[in-house]
Order: structure tokens, then sequence, then C-alpha cells
């Protein structure tokens, strides 16, 4: 397909966020279908992802968001590479979606190398005794499989964010990455919650 309709372009721009140059690129190598499209853009925002994560994050935002019962209140901080995306419209809704995921799924953690490693060994002794009838051989690999499962309850960035359970925090940061073009990395947050 050599030439691809503007109002094609739009609605992919409309569904990504994705810049009119790129979207017309990945419309064209994908002969027009929007739905291949959008993973061609998706594949690429991973690869953009990788190259900056090397890049500086020098400025930023700390964000908040307190619920509507007035119980729960989160602070985060976020940073990117410049003061103009800090200030970017995108950027503010992307800390205000985090911090309302944190206020909702209540992480322990950013990773699970922010993890106490006694409480990883704790987990890992529960799961291989859960496991212990299983064959030998497949033990390691349910037991690995229980912990990625933890993991993606505890961590922040392991979770299914709350508004789209198909990506990640990891996952929503590096589409935010491919669209708004620079390193951006969740560095801390604090959730407060009346009686706890």
């Amino acid at each position: 397909m050599s030439d691809i309709d503007a109002k094609t372009v739009a609605e992919l721009r409309k569904k990504t966020g994705v810049g009119m140059m790129e979207c017309k690129k990945a419309l064209r190598e994908s002969e027009g279908d929007i739905e291949n499209a959008i993973d061609l853009l998706r594949k690429r925002g991973v690869q953009m992802a990788a190259k900056r994560s090397g890049r500086a994050t020098t400025q930023g935002w700390v964000g908040s968001y307190v619920h509507s019962n007035g119980k729960i209140g989160v602070i985060v901080e976020v940073l990117c590479e410049t003061d103009f995306v800090a200030k970017n419209e995108q950027f503010q809704v992307l800390i205000k979606d985090i911090a309302m995921h944190i206020a909702a799924m209540n992480p322990s953690a950013l990773t699970p190398d922010e993890l106490d490693p006694q409480l990883i060994a704790r987990e890992r002794e529960i799961y291989t005794e859960q496991v212990k009838e299983k064959p030998e051989n497949i033990r390691g690999n349910i037991v690995e499989g229980k912990l990625q499962k933890y993991y993606s309850e505890v961590c922040l960035m392991n979770q299914a964010f709350i508004k789209d359970d198909k990506k990640s925090i990891q996952q929503l940061l590096t589409d935010a990455i491919a669209v708004i073009g620079e390193n951006i990395q969740i560095t801390c947050f604090h959730r407060i919650q009346i009686g706890e």
C-alpha cells in the first residue's frame, strides 16, 4: 500500500498518541492494518525505551492523589529528562494515574529488588512446601512462577495497571517513553491510609 489516507493516520494517532510521521510509517509497513500498526509502534516503543533508559533523569514532578473519602493519600516522584516534559500535560496525567494506582493497589515496593530478602526467602520456602508433591523436574519452575505472581501483587512496576489490566506499570512507562520521547522513571512513592 503506497499511500495511506490522512483519516487512517489520524485514527492511529488518536489510539496511540504517537506522532503523525511515525503513525504513517507504521501504517505503510503494516499495509494499512491499524492493529498491526499498533503492534509495530509498541515494539518500537520498547526499543526506544531501552535506548533511553541510560539517559539522565534530572527533572520531574512530585505528584499526589487523595482518594475521595479523604482516608488514602499518595505522593509519588516521577523523573524525566527535561523541565519541558515535566510540565507537559501527558506527563502530568501519567503521574496522576500512577498515584491513583498506588492508592488502589497498595504496593509494598517499587521493584522486587527493594523487597526484604528474608521476605522473599520465606515466600520461596512456602511455595517450595506447596509443590513438594509435584515431580521434582518441574518444582523449580512452579516456585519461580509463584514468585513472579507474588511480585505482580506487591511490586509497583510488576502490578497490572488498574485502568488497563493488560499492561503492567512498567509497560505503562514504556508506552509513555515512546510517546513523550524521554526517559521516565518512578523513583519513590509513599502511601498513607487513616488507621494504618
